[in-house]
């Protein structure tokens, strides 16, 4: 069938979801045109559902007419997976009113939510009950979006990323169309077959739209301790990362890394932050670690500041070298307020990428070494999770550099450097941000073919008009 006029469908769509929430004027679409740091394009309309049954009808006209979807949460995603392109044929479905339900069960310690929920908004409701969602972003995203990418975040290596509390979702299919699939479990036991719900975590809406779901929640800390700690050498950040998580287990929730380069750019232009080691300079390499309790000091019997001040002190001169002790916001401040803060410095050509713990350091010496040689006008302010492996390599190309800027050129480093972190040190180009229409290209350039070709057939069988979603997943 040939899609319809563009009256019909703005006609078709208004009835379902109600003429004040199509939006087809290029002022009210432009927010949902233009992606967070990648994507801009053009829609032929934004539709707006407001219940899971909306969404269905959408869905269903959209496939019988062959009209292309793009599910869109918060739109803070960074590879252009919740954005049109260009064609101006591709409605965008906004889920951001699928917020009217947010149930929180104590017992159970699970949160029951729309997909349009943002992540603070949930937070701010757990909050009453003690409870949290402990996903540490910058931004703040939809829970519906999350899941699609399966968001990680600073504190993954004590609370795990979206899939591991994700208990249940409901999402409407794209085959048959618009058909409900109902896998709202709040179990965290549940061997009965095949999870399905699996099937929609991290692959940016192909397959089906999430409309609610079912995430397992935590305790909000009782007492946390920070320090910003120096390093004696590379080696000794990992040796480090190996004694912390021995001395102290679950203890640990964070262990983020900060080039130099990195911190000074979000002293230059982020207001009130100051060097947190003066007098001294602001060291090469720098360690934000955080430990957290759910138990109170008086419960547990140990203050985890204290523990962690006396286990820094007996590795002074063997493992560090400098210490900025109790920091708390100011210190998650700096490390907040990176990404915002390397846009002064010209433009920015993002790496989101992980490899082992354990090829970390060679890794990064390796990078820097490519990039020395073979652009030396780039600067490095990278910064990341040393604890999963996941590193935010991220390069900026100076406005007054000579070269100016070249796309080509742009392209190599990003083709040599993906080809160093997954051929040679058997990484991934993609840990956090997921796969979209930017970064395809090299998921079909590294995912093996036996991989592609099981992809492309669970794609088919779950949107076999691929009506969903922004990338084949099955070779091309």
């Amino acid at each position: 069938m040939s899609a319809p006029t563009d009256p019909e469908l703005r006609n078709a769509l208004a009835a379902l979801v109600g003429e004040a929430n199509l939006y087809a004027d290029p002022a009210d679409k432009a927010r949902y045109e233009t992606g967070a740091r990648y994507g801009n394009g053009k829609a032929a309309l934004i539709v707006r559902p407001a219940s899971t049954a909306e969404v269905a009808a959408v869905v269903r006209h959209c496939v019988a007419t062959a009209t292309p979807l793009i599910a869109q949460g918060a739109n803070t995603g960074l590879v252009a997976a919740s954005t049109p392109d260009e064609s101006g044929t591709q409605v965008v479905l906004s889920l951001e009113r699928l917020r009217s339900e947010l149930v929180i069960d104590r017992a159970n310690r699970t949160a029951t939510v729309g997909a349009g929920v943002t992540l603070q908004e949930l937070n701010d409701k757990l909050a009453e009950h003690g409870l949290c969602f402990p996903i540490d972003l910058g931004a703040n995203p939809s829970i519906g979006g999350m899941i699609a990418t399966n968001t990680g975040g600073a504190r993954l290596i004590r609370y795990g990323d979206v899939r591991h509390n994700l208990l249940g979702v409901e999402v409407v299919l794209a085959d048959p169309p618009g058909q409900v699939l109902d896998l709202m479990s709040g179990l965290r036991k549940n061997n009965t077959g095949y999870d399905l719900k699996q099937l929609f975590v991290g692959v940016g809406g192909a397959g089906g739209v999430i409309t609610r779901a079912v995430v397992q929640v935590h305790p909000l800390p009782r007492q946390t301790a920070t320090a910003l700690i120096v390093p004696t050498t590379q080696q000794a950040t990992l040796d480090l990362l190996i004694e912390l998580e021995s001395e102290f287990g679950d203890f640990l929730t964070a262990y983020e890394g900060m080039s130099r380069s990195t911190v000074q750019s979000v002293i230059d232009h982020v207001p009130g932050v100051a060097n947190p080691f003066a007098p001294e300079p602001i060291p090469d390499y720098c360690l934000l670690v955080e430990l957290a309790a759910t138990s109170s000091r008086e419960v547990l019997g140990v203050d985890l500041q204290g523990a962690l001040n006396d286990f820094l002190e007996r590795q002074f001169d063997v493992l560090v070298s400098n210490a900025v002790l109790d920091g708390g916001p100011d210190l998650w401040k700096i490390r907040h307020s990176i990404s915002e803060s390397i846009r002064h410095q010209g433009k920015l050509i993002a790496f989101d990428i992980a490899v082992p713990r354990s090829s970390m350091i060679a890794f990064r010496e390796t990078a820097q070494r490519m990039l020395d040689q073979g652009f030396p006008w780039l600067r490095l302010f990278d910064f990341g999770h040393w604890a999963d492996g996941g590193t935010h390599f991220n390069i900026v190309w100076p406005h007054d550099a000579t070269p100016a800027y070249d796309a080509d050129t742009v392209e190599r480093l990003r083709v040599a450097l993906y080809d160093l972190v997954v051929r040679d040190f058997g990484g991934s180009f993609s840990a956090e941000h997921g796969v979209g229409p930017y970064n395809a290209r090299f998921y079909h350039r590294y995912a093996s073919a036996e991989s592609q070709a099981l992809a492309g057939r669970v794609q088919r069988a779950l949107d076999p008009a691929r009506a969903l979603g922004q990338v084949d997943f099955g070779p091309v």
